[in-house]
């Protein structure tokens, strides 16, 4: 199944840009306090290639990272953080990351188990008249194209606790999308890093692309 999505090179970010030639990069967000940021970047690979074979959208599958403090934070309009343990963001940095989703940008946090108390505490930061709410299964990032109307996969098991997918809103907009208990970018990565079967590997990739079609089309 191949869906045409002619628009999604038509961005109405105010500020964010397409990276150069056009093509979609999943930029990984390099943060501090201790967190391997940087584990499995054969997962972002993996998924920009599933999106190339699956869908019309132009990708560079290439692994890329930025830093809050960045400028080129802003060329991108999906930004992803995963990791095992601590993150901490500045007073500054959590202002940045907010200006980047007031100006349509989108970010997908997956805990890679361990992370979960530290990025509550750390997007209070980002959003603090805000709390961290489950999304509804009929949401679209659970059915843009791919049906998981039962939820997150549960890709790999952590504490035995059902999979969920919790986020912030922007007016209508989901700009922050944070799964829990579920792990799907583990079944991104290169089959031999987890050893996943592969049916678990393309159910965690077709999630993947629901979250990365959702920000790209809303």
């Amino acid at each position: 199944m191949r869906l045409i999505l002619s628009a999604i090179i038509l961005f109405s970010f105010s500020s964010l840009l397409l990276p150069q030639e056009n093509a979609f990069r999943i930029a990984r967000l390099k943060y501090s306090g201790g967190g391997d940021w940087y584990n499995d970047p054969s997962a972002d690979i993996n998924m920009m290639k599933f999106l190339q074979k699956n869908t019309n959208i132009k990708v560079k599958p290439e692994y890329t990272f930025v830093e809050i403090s960045g400028e080129d934070i802003f060329s991108y309009p999906f930004l992803f953080i995963t990791g095992h343990g601590n993150i901490l963001l500045s007073a500054r940095e959590a202002n940045r990351l907010r200006r980047y989703l007031d100006n349509g940008g989108f970010i997908y946090i997956d805990d890679d188990y361990g992370m979960d108390k530290a990025i509550r505490r750390e997007l209070k930061k980002v959003f603090p008249d805000k709390e961290l709410s489950e999304i509804p299964f009929k949401h679209p990032v659970y059915n843009i194209m791919y049906d998981f109307s039962s939820g997150p996969p549960k890709t790999h098991k952590h504490d035995e606790n059902p999979p969920q997918g919790f986020g912030f809103f922007i007016g209508e907009r989901l700009a922050v999308f944070y799964t829990f208990e579920s792990n799907p970018s583990d079944g991104w990565a290169d089959a031999v890093v987890h050893n996943d079967p592969e049916n678990k590997r393309e159910e965690a990739l077709r999630f993947g692309a629901n979250i990365i079609l959702y920000a790209l089309t809303y």
